[in-house]
């Protein structure tokens, strides 16, 4: 990659005041690059909300024991792929803080070079 180019991507992306603060993680996580991505865990998450309410209501409605054990482990399957896809954006997150820590190295590796082809 280019120095120009890795300083190009930096300067852009990367505010130092704002390094690791749970916000500027959020704010990286919703932006335009990872749109897919954040459409489809929310339309998943809606789906798993859905679900859940429909079984907790299912749930309090039915008269067998047995419904009531399907309807409550239905419940609780879907309130853990909840989490699961929370689980998934919070690596997501984590995923573009390394893409810049690797940006920053690249650029220090760079410079280092640059001095040593000096010397």
């Amino acid at each position: 990659m280019d120095d120009e180019l890795i300083k190009k991507i930096l300067e852009d992306t990367y505010d130092v005041s704002k390094e690791d603060t749970i916000w500027s993680m959020v704010g990286d996580f919703y932006n335009r690059k990872m749109l897919s991505i954040i459409i489809f865990l929310w339309v998943w998450a809606i789906i798993f909300i859905a679900g859940a309410v429909y079984s907790s209501i299912k749930f309090f409605d039915a008269e067998q024991t047995k419904s009531q054990i399907m309807y409550a482990s239905i419940f609780i399957c879907l309130i853990e792929s909840i989490a699961v896809l929370k689980i998934f954006a919070w690596q997501m997150i984590h995923r573009n803080n390394i893409k810049r820590e690797i940006k920053r190295l690249e650029l220090r590796i760079a410079e280092l070079a640059e001095a040593v082809k000096d010397k």
